[in-house]
Order: C-alpha cells, then structure tokens, then sequence
C-alpha cells in the first residue's frame, strides 16, 4: 500500500512542476528525500512518469503539430520549425549521454546543492522577468536558428538538479527577445524529444527491472497522475505568464529552497 501512495505523491509532484520553472527533478529528489524512499527502482519511476507529462503535451498542442506533420512535405515554414526544435535538442542529449551517469551518481546526492539551485534560480528569474530585453520575437514557429541553439544550451544547465529545464530554456529565450508566453510555448514544444529521449534511454538501461509485475503496475500509476496533473498545469502556467509572468515561480522557487535548507540545517 505503500508503493501505490509514493506511487500517487511523485506523480502529483511530476506533473506540477515538469512545465513549471522550479525543477521538477530537484522537487522529485526532495520529495523522496522526504518520503524516505531509498529503494533505486524510484529513480527509474521517476524518468519514466515523465511520459505522462510529455502526452499533456502532445495533447493539448496535438492540432498545431499536426497541421505542422502535414505541412511538412510543402511549407519551409514547418521544416524551419522542426529544424529549429532539431537544433534546440541537440546539445542537451550529446551533454545528457556524455555527462548522465557523472551528474546523477555525484551531484544528485546533494540536496543543499539542490535547494541552493533553487533559490539562485528564482533570483534569475525574478531579474529576468524584470529586466529581459524588448521581446521582438512573438512567434514559436519562425524562430532564428541561432535562436535556437542559443536556448539548446542554456537547455544543458538543466542537467544540474534543481536547475529546471523550463525555465533554462525560458530564460535562454527571453534573452534573446523572445515573448514570455512564446518562450513558454517552446520550452513545451522542445520538452517533447527531450524527455522522450530521456524516457527511451533510462527504459532501455532498466528494462530487467521494470519486468517485476508490481513495478509496471506503479509506472502506470504514476504516468496516469502525472497526465492528469500536467494537463492542468500547462493551462493554468500560461494563463500565469500572460497575467503575471513570471515573477511567482521565481518566488516560489525562493520559497521552496529556503525551507528546504532550513529542513536540512536542522536535521
């Protein structure tokens, strides 16, 4: 019974913060952390429930790349846009093969590292909202491919927990002109291939151990939950950004890395 309630909590915690700017990596580490769960399939369970928030993705953005997967053998605008995506992609899966196992066996084990990239973080983000140049470009599929590359690196510090792949990107794109809810919009686009990659590769390396029957039952668990919660995020986060931007996420993570560290000191 208990699996099946860490199963439900890590799911919920997936599909809050996958598209949010707080790193749902550093708030899955803090939450097992906190849930006392030592056990390494959870690890893996935690890789693999990000399919769930990459199929809120493709739902919800479903007609656009669709009309984009027609277009694609006549328009230069739709091949421009996947080329883009392409090129955004690429340093962060060369960085993620190379660096994976040095990064999660080294720097995952340390959750003040985590909370203090939170809090640095929310900084950024409460400056970059504040002081990000004019945005000039306002639309998703024509961005430059310079661009492009431009947030594929800033993509990598997402390899660092607690640093969220969202808002690297967002912040990435913001400097380079990019409209905050655009900047949105492509970080989910571009979450796509990355977490599907991300996906692929961890299934491969674990597929002994996701042959236990119990193990399956909980994945499934987990990805319906964090389906369902990401889903709703992804709304609500937009609705945030055009309202408010992107001030409450920085203070959020400000929030949560000070209590964390405050939990931490005590212990």
């Amino acid at each position: 019974m208990q699996d099946w309630i860490h199963a439900i909590i890590l799911g919920l915690v997936e599909g809050l913060t996958e598209f949010i700017p707080v790193s749902s990596t550093g708030m899955l580490l803090l939450s097992k952390l906190a849930l006392g769960i030592k056990d390494p399939f959870w690890d893996t369970f935690t890789v693999l429930i990000q399919l769930g928030a990459i199929l809120a993705v493709v739902v919800i953005y479903f007609g656009r790349l669709w009309n984009i997967a027609m277009l694609l053998p006549t328009q230069p605008r739709a091949r421009n846009f996947v080329l883009g995506l392409l090129i955004a992609f690429i340093p962060a899966a060369v960085a993620g093969l190379l660096l994976h196992d040095t990064i999660k066996q080294v720097l995952f084990e340390s959750p003040k590292l985590i909370c203090g990239s939170l809090i640095v973080g929310g900084v950024v983000l409460l400056l970059i909202d504040r002081y990000a140049p004019y945005p000039t470009r306002r639309d998703a599929m024509a961005l430059p491919f310079g661009t492009c590359l431009v947030i594929g690196l800033f993509q990598c510090l997402a390899l660092l927990p607690g640093v969220s792949r969202s808002g690297a990107t967002i912040v990435g794109a913001m400097l380079m002109g990019v409209e905050k809810r655009v900047a949105a919009e492509f970080s989910f686009l571009l979450a796509i291939p990355v977490m599907a990659g991300a996906f692929t590769v961890d299934a491969w390396k674990n597929r002994h151990d996701l042959a236990n029957t119990g193990h399956i039952e909980l994945v499934a668990l987990g990805f319906v939950v964090s389906f369902i919660v990401a889903f709703a995020v992804i709304r609500a986060m937009l609705a945030i950004i055009t309202a408010r931007g992107y001030a409450p996420f920085g203070w959020l993570r400000i929030l949560i890395g000070g209590v964390g560290l405050a939990l931490l000191m005590t212990r």
